[in-house]
């Protein structure tokens, strides 16, 4: 029997998100397993994936910072803004400096107005973008805030008429590492547009506990590496319940406060996860119960 719990796992090139869970739900034998944040097909990569009950922790990963191995090529751009999109235009990077390189990039960090790709899943009045923009229609995305806490330039190589820039970034849920690309790009002049993508962390997860599909597929049914309480622990912090808390808990009861920032995870005595709570005042309420009575 899968047991419930978190993997993280190591995306191929090629699928959708949507691809990955299907594979898991195969491999897990069963049809409760979701992703905690989407990447493009193109991209690799770090990719959290919930099963059974641990599906209610997927909401908190989803807002986790998240960081990214890109090569940004300079000198095109598309209308996807990435390798996987069609060339709207050519323009020559030869004349453009390192330093205006570094410029262009420095202008992202912190905290920024971003707008999404056009071709992207936010939906605009209830359609997803990139279906309008398959459909032939023109896609008017409003920016949203975002924080881009580190952006690093590894390195900067140049090929014919192009440039190539390899880039580290650590960045709030919502970012797209795309638009960075399209408008470093943008700023240079030349038009730019993502041809590589490895998320390496999604908030403490990373790439050295992920797992390839093919290693999963090696252990089925056994593809489980968090049980819920160790996956609660990495990315929220924690409370020991007493027995009777425990009992409160598992009937949705609230706990008294323990001045803990929220939401938090609250553990039982045998160390299962009872529940993720948040303060209100004096009490801490349950905002999801994984433990309930029996």
């Amino acid at each position: 029997m899968t047991v419930d719990g978190l993997i993280v796992v190591d995306k191929p090139g090629g699928m959708t998100s949507h691809d990955v869970v299907s594979r898991l739900r195969r491999l897990a034998r069963t049809r409760r397993v979701g992703h905690g944040g989407t990447l493009d097909p193109m991209a690799t990569g770090v990719l959290v994936i919930g099963v059974n009950k641990a599906t209610r922790l997927l909401t908190y990963v989803i807002g986790a910072e998240k960081s990214y191995a890109a090569t940004v090529r300079l000198g095109q751009s598309t209308v996807t803004d990435d390798a996987e999109g069609e060339v709207v235009a050519t323009v020559s990077a030869a004349g453009v400096t390192d330093a205006a390189i570094h410029a262009a990039l420095e202008a992202q960090r912190g905290e920024i107005d971003q707008v999404p790709s056009a071709v992207s899943a936010i939906k605009i009045d209830g359609q997803r973008a990139y279906k309008r923009v398959r459909g032939g229609e023109e896609v008017a995305i409003p920016p949203r805030r975002v924080t881009i806490s580190r952006l690093e330039l590894l390195d900067i190589r140049r090929v014919g008429d192009a440039v190539d820039v390899d880039i580290d970034v650590t960045c709030s849920s919502g970012t797209y590492i795309r638009a960075i690309a399209r408008d470093a790009g943008a700023a240079l002049g030349v038009g730019g547009h993502l041809t590589a993508l490895r998320r390496t962390a999604v908030g403490g997860f990373t790439l050295a506990e992920a797992r390839t599909l093919e290693q999963l597929e090696a252990v089925s049914p056994d593809v489980v590496n968090l049980p819920m309480a160790d996956a609660a622990r990495r990315f929220m912090p924690t409370r020991e319940a007493s027995d009777e808390e425990a009992r409160t808990l598992s009937h949705g009861g609230p706990l008294v406060a323990a001045g803990i920032e929220g939401p938090y995870a609250v553990v039982g005595p045998a160390g299962e996860l009872l529940a993720v709570v948040s303060e209100q005042g004096a009490k801490a309420k349950p905002e999801i119960v994984l433990a309930a009575a029996g």
